[in-house]
């Protein structure tokens, strides 16, 4: 807790006014006064718990009205990207056969169903990559179409 921030210099005062409570008062009011702090500090960490927890939602809501997917916490880095690395390693051999039965052209036919085959899982596991320039691509041509009218 900061202790430039207002809510902790009201935290002390209450503390402090629970003291001098606990001084005029004496030792049979320990017990109310302990409650009666812990209840303020209580509250006070709730309605923090509260605020933090309405801001977490918040920004959910807006990633997910952006469309952008956050990888789950249950990814692995291996779930993420072992299908590129496996391709990737795939692609070695296939190079290989590629130029030795067609030259560049048979190399290249390997390294573009490579990366085909990459960007077909990219669009089955993230399919708003997609279609968020499918949408722009559509917005595009409404405002072509409604200027040319």
């Amino acid at each position: 807790m900061n202790t430039t921030d207002p809510q902790h210099a009201e935290l002390k005062k209450d503390l402090d006014a629970t003291v001098r409570a606990r001084r005029e008062l004496g030792d049979d009011y320990d017990s109310a006064l302990v409650d009666s702090f812990l209840e303020k500090v209580e509250q006070r960490i709730d309605d923090a718990v509260d605020r933090r927890v309405r801001r977490h939602l918040a920004e959910q809501r807006v990633t997910t009205a952006r469309g952008v997917r956050a990888p789950n916490a249950a990814d692995t880095w291996f779930e993420r990207h072992g299908f590129a690395l496996v391709s990737l390693i795939v692609a070695i051999p296939l190079s290989a056969i590629g130029g030795a039965f067609g030259g560049m052209s048979g190399v290249l036919a390997a390294w573009i169903g490579v990366v085909g085959v990459n960007v077909a899982q990219t669009a089955r596991v993230n399919p708003e990559i997609f279609a968020g320039r499918r949408e722009r691509g559509q917005e595009r041509e409404r405002r072509t179409d409604a200027a040319g009218r």
